[in-house]
């Protein structure tokens, strides 16, 4: 009997040392297997670095809390955790987690709080949520807000292009998740001190004066108007990250235009914002206006970087609309919505980090785009039209007075038209095997680059709009006559962070997680089966289990009895 329980105790000595010894080695040698196919738990390098530079702790609140969540948003909010628990494991920093509700505040200080959670992009969404006597709206907050010791953010982590079933959305939420969290860590963290510039002098930003782009990327980035007319040499523009032209009204002379391509050459980031056609909007009242060609002196440079911007109006069915005086009420004008086809909801986007996942982009008197031949250039579209849309050549008849009438749908035939390009690989420069300008020096020219360009037949796509009320103007993407807000803001914003770094936490908004729901068919059909299998075999592998290690003490102590 001695000899039996001192075989037990030595058993359990070793099971007792043996787990001493995994904890010991945990905690020495910390590793993670992502054995999903669609690495779910596996975090892109950029977020990786992020997270190893963390100098202090972080704490994430997880505002998107209630009582009946329907089975997605549990889903969602389950995902929120798992993700805020993954970066906790490879940050060199602690980051913890709450779960927050901005309904549980007093009266007096939810308000303000949901005005600060509208700073960053959260909106309250209210779902129907189901009730034993029927259906109730429930007020949810799809956001999380991140914060250390002295400051704070956060970010909207439930967004979805339009046409998007509530799977896909929630589904592309998921996946996005990494990239929103991350993103939020680095602002804390690593405040950019990237520059960026907005070009001056040729009429550009007409409308807002540049407040659009500074309102959006202010914390960000580091912004400022250039006159390039001063510009003497490239060197003086090569420090900026990205170079904005915004619209312009005026030519760009030649020596402006060498300038643009020798920074391209030099692996800069030029985005071109521009009209193909001159439209005056307030003589579109009575007998109408045209929207004539205009020339920026871009032309020959776009050419050879592969992309035309056409002289010529999109009309598309999936408008946006302008106001017009619809007479009085009283001794009051009205103002009346029109709908105006001109003023284009691009809501079909292109699966790429810069618009994977973006709502509606609000664009104005927008041309149509071209790609042309050019060698060792990747030409991206970003944005589309819908499915019924149309192309107007110049001279193109704008007239509030033609929308009196129900447009012809058969004559919206066009589909899926490009809005914007991204330009990528190994550019040509315009003035390779030409005369440069006497100015500059023959030595300093480069025939090649590989810099980044992005082109938009919209000048006044990041400009913002005026409150009709106070005169003042708006956040981007808020449109006043259509009481929307539009993701132009987020549009400009993953733009400069892909121009910037494609590689960084970007790219992160590449991944991809498949959705696999049930067969609904198999499942009715082979429910009973597999019920009976569930409840079976373990009962016959725990009796088999058994008599196999009963027979085994039998024979085992038969023996030494003998």
């Amino acid at each position: 009997m001695s000899r039996y329980f001192g075989h037990i105790t030595k058993s359990w000595g070793i099971l007792l040392g043996g787990l001493l010894l995994l904890v010991a080695t945990s905690q020495l040698l910390r590793f993670r297997l992502d054995l999903t196919d669609d690495k779910r738990y596996s975090l892109h390098p950029a977020t990786e670095e992020v997270l190893a530079q963390l100098e202090t702790p972080l704490h994430v609140e997880i505002l998107l809390v209630g009582d009946q969540l329907p089975g997605g948003m549990r889903r969602l909010q389950k995902s929120i955790e798992e993700t805020v628990r993954t970066f906790n494991a490879y940050s060199s920093e602690k980051i913890t987690f709450s779960y927050f509700d901005p309904l549980s505040l007093p009266a007096e200080e939810q308000q303000e709080f949901v005005v600060q959670l509208a700073d960053y992009g959260i909106n309250p969404t209210n779902l129907m949520v189901n009730q034993n006597a029927g259906q109730k709206s429930q007020l949810i907050f799809p956001g999380i807000l991140v914060y250390n010791e002295e400051f704070e953010t956060g970010a909207l982590v439930l967004k979805g292009e339009e046409g998007m079933s509530q799977e896909q959305i929630l589904n592309q939420s998921i996946e996005n998740l990494e990239f929103e969290l991350s993103n939020a860590i680095r602002k804390l963290s690593q405040p950019s001190s990237a520059a960026i510039a907005m070009l001056i002098g040729h009429g550009e930003m007409a409308e807002d004066d540049g407040y659009g782009l500074v309102e959006a990327l202010d914390g960000d980035f580091e912004i400022f108007k250039v006159p390039l007319e001063q510009a003497r040499t490239v060197e003086d523009l090569i420090n900026f990250q990205i170079i904005f032209i915004q619209g312009p009204r005026e030519s760009y002379t030649e020596r402006e235009v060498y300038l643009l391509d020798q920074y391209v050459m030099r692996g800069g980031n030029l985005v071109i914002l521009s009209d193909g056609v001159a439209v005056d909007i307030n003589q579109a009242g009575g007998e109408g206006t045209l929207a004539m060609p205009f020339e920026n002196g871009l032309e020959n440079l776009l050419f050879k970087y592969g992309v035309r911007i056409n002289k010529d109006l999109i009309q598309d069915l999936n408008f946006g609309y302008f106001p017009v005086m619809g007479g009085n009420f009283g001794n009051q004008e009205q103002l009346v919505p029109l709908p105006w086809p001109f003023y284009i909801q691009a809501s079909r986007m292109q699966q790429h980090p810069i618009t994977k996942g973006l709502d509606v982009v609000y664009m104005r008197f927008v041309s149509s785009l071209d790609t042309v031949l050019a060698q060792g250039i990747r030409k991206t579209p970003l944005l589309f039209s819908s499915d019924f849309a149309r192309i107007l050549p110049a001279p193109a008849r704008v007239a509030f007075r033609d929308m009196q009438e129900e447009p012809d749908v058969d004559q919206f035939a066009t589909r899926n038209l490009p809005l914007a390009y991204l330009l990528e690989g190994d550019f040509t420069s315009l003035f390779k095997n030409r005369f440069i300008p006497e100015e500059f020096a023959k030595e300093n020219f480069k025939e090649n680059g590989s810099g980044k360009v992005v082109v938009i037949g919209d000048g006044e796509v990041f400009q913002s709009q005026k409150d009709p009320v106070s005169g003042g103007m708006l956040t981007l993407g808020d449109d006043p006559f259509n009481q929307l807000v539009f993701a132009n803001k987020l549009f400009l914003r993953n733009l400069s962070q892909y121009l910037i770094n494609p590689e960084g936490i970007i790219a992160s908004r590449n991944k991809a997680f498949q959705i696999r729901p049930l067969n609904k068919v198999k499942v009715a059909q082979q429910k009973s089966f597999w019920q009976t299998i569930n409840v079976l075999v373990p009962v016959l592998i725990l009796l088999i289990a058994g008599g196999l290690i009963s027979t085994w003490r039998v024979r085992k102590f038969s023996k030494k009895t003998i």
